[in-house]
């Protein structure tokens, strides 16, 4: 059965590769010749000081070579994706590091039986060389609340031992005295994992099936399954869930997590989630944890120990104190280490919100108090608003052709921003001063390139309405609309956007400049012709916008932004056919 797809070489080298390919990218970093092994470049300055040595398999990076450096590891081993490292790599790195000049050799490693033996087998042959080693088994792993026989597992938090370690050896403090200190900062560490998804090793099929509803709270980094199975909900209840399972007084796997205590948080992920949700949890995580009482020293927010492709995060806390946290920020040259700024996150003095600059006198005019709202303006943007949510996803599906899939969302946004503001203030009388209130609305609340392009229209127009606001105006404020959006947009009729609905309506509406003109029958042909122009737009190869990256054989369906524009002009009639009715009551409101 064909596995996953992923960009490698070879299956069977992926491995050796990928750990080529971060030591070819960075020069601190140099290859053990013959071994799947890492080492710092400046080996020769760990003479006198402790060395540290970790790894595991492939599949987590950046573990393990991304924390090679001055300050953290003098060396990683590397397995296979997923499998325990070979025992005569690891006893060539102890070998080299102590032909270095290391006083002595500290293993690091996660707690994983293939781990365990492979690195213990290599520690025995290196003490029966006469080289000082001595291993740390890492278990932070919060997932199981009875204590399993093999312990808990080595997650994230490793990556915290590993810069401890660095430190420690790096101040020139000896072996023994690095094993007591980790070894304690250990046991006041845990980590939890969740996912979304699974994930596949290079070769193989997913490792295990979730549906498009469930997510998978407690599993391990080599794609196992978790310790229990759950619906979705939101970010700040997976996040709630997560900490009330790390810190239950019942489980004896527990961080013993007090009100008054300083932790550093890691919101790690675990390979696929997208930076704008790590972001979402890291937020969360830090409010839940300080409406507990909870006092936040760092956070690190990154990809520190991943499992491929997985889409999950992990949260790692450690309880820490001032020396601790001394050597969690102490230097280190290791390029995968993000280094946060070295003050508090839970710090009362520290403002996270600066209050907005009050809006000019101008702007606030457009809203003076007990000003009565225009009857027939109210009416056709409800219709306006109607229209677009109503249109929401065959706006994105027409989208997802050629885009982001997004515009029907983008426009339903603009829609519920405009009725909200409906309800929340009167409408400006001048329609200068509405078309301006408009333009920022859409500006603040809609977003993406349409929020700035119809702001761009609505302002221009508007500058054209403050003399004149009869009908012929109307047209000209169009044309100038029209104007702003192909001078800063870059696009023109034929390029297939909103803009060719919007000149095709425009056109017609010139007709309006005559005085003899019937302003309906205008305004209704201008909606057709506006309908056609969209949908011939399907014909046309995009030349602008994100569809002009797309080849023009894909692009099979009308543009959505032009669909939108001419679906607004229609709403527009029908709003105000609804509201004056006949020709003569249109050119009295006009």
């Amino acid at each position: 059965m064909q596995g996953s797809k992923k960009l490698v070489n070879t299956v069977l080298g992926c491995a050796d590769d990928a750990l080529a390919g971060i030591v070819a990218c960075n020069p601190h970093l140099q290859l053990l010749r013959g071994h799947r092994v890492a080492l710092r470049a400046d080996l020769e300055n760990v003479q006198g000081k402790v060395a540290l040595i970790s790894g595991g398999g492939s599949g987590h990076e950046p573990a393990h070579a991304g924390y090679v450096g001055k300050g953290m590891l003098t060396g990683v081993v590397a397995g296979p994706v997923f499998t325990s490292p070979a025992v005569g790599s690891i006893l060539a790195a102890i070998r080299a590091v102590k032909q270095a000049g290391a006083v002595g050799t500290l293993l690091i490693v996660k707690n994983y039986t293939g781990d365990r033996l492979n690195f213990g087998l290599a520690l025995e042959q290196a003490r029966i060389e006469g080289a000082p080693v001595q291993m740390v088994v890492v278990g932070d792993d919060c997932a199981f609340t009875m204590q399993k026989k093999a312990g808990r597992r080595g997650l994230c938090g490793t990556v915290l031992i590993h810069k401890v370690a660095g430190a420690l050896s790096e101040a020139g403090v000896g072996l023994d005295a690095i094993v007591r200190r980790v070894t304690a900062v250990a046991e006041a560490m845990g980590t939890l994992g969740v996912s979304l998804s699974p994930c596949s090793v290079p070769g193989s099929r997913p490792t295990f099936q979730l549906a498009a509803d469930e997510l998978e709270l407690g599993l391990g980094i080599h794609g196992e399954a978790g310790v229990h199975r759950m619906k979705m909900t939101s970010a700040e209840q997976i996040v709630k869930i997560m900490l009330d399972h790390m810190t239950d007084p019942s489980s004896a796997s527990r961080v013993q997590l007090r009100p008054g205590a300083s932790v550093v948080l890691v919101v790690n992920n675990l390979g696929g989630l997208s930076y704008l949700e790590l972001s979402v949890v890291a937020g969360s995580a830090v409010h839940c944890l300080e409406s507990r009482g909870v006092h936040i020293a760092r956070v690190f927010v990154g990809s520190f120990m991943t499992a491929l492709e997985m889409a999950g995060v992990s949260l790692t806390l450690l309880l820490v104190d001032d020396e601790l946290l001394a050597l969690l920020d102490s230097d280190t040259t290791a390029v995968s280490w993000s280094q946060p700024a070295k003050v508090s996150v839970s710090d009362n003095k520290r403002e996270r919100e600066r209050i907005a600059p009050k809006e000019s006198p101008e702007e606030e005019a457009s809203f003076p108090a007990g000003v009565p709202a225009s009857p027939h303006m109210r009416v056709v943007l409800d219709k306006v608003c109607s229209t677009l949510l109503s249109l929401q996803e065959k706006l994105n599906d027409l989208d997802r052709a050629s885009g982001d899939g997004d515009c029907g969302s983008t426009h339903a946004r603009a829609a519920r921003a405009i009725q909200e503001w409906l309800n929340a203030k009167p409408i400006p009388v001048h329609p200068s001063k509405l078309l301006s209130a408009l333009a920022k609305l859409l500006l603040d609340k809609m977003g993406g390139s349409s929020g700035a392009l119809y702001g761009l229209f609505l302002t221009a127009a508007a500058q054209h309405l403050q003399i004149n606001d009869d009908i012929a105006a109307w047209s000209i404020a169009m044309d100038a609309g029209i104007d702003a959006m192909m001078r800063y947009g870059g696009a023109a009729p034929g390029d297939r956007t909103m803009l060719d609905s919007l000149c095709a309506a425009a056109q017609v509406l010139r007709a309006l400049k005559n005085p003899k003109s019937n302003p309906l029958q205008v305004l209704t042909k201008a909606v057709q012709e506006a309908e056609a122009a969209a949908e011939s737009t399907r014909n046309m190869e995009a030349a602008a916008g994100r569809a002009s990256y797309i080849g023009s054989a894909r692009l099979e369906l009308p543009d959505p932004g032009a669909v939108a524009a001419a679906a607004i002009l229609r709403a527009v009639m029908e709003g105000l056919q609804g509201s004056l009715g006949t020709p003569s009551t249109f050119q009295m409101a006009s």
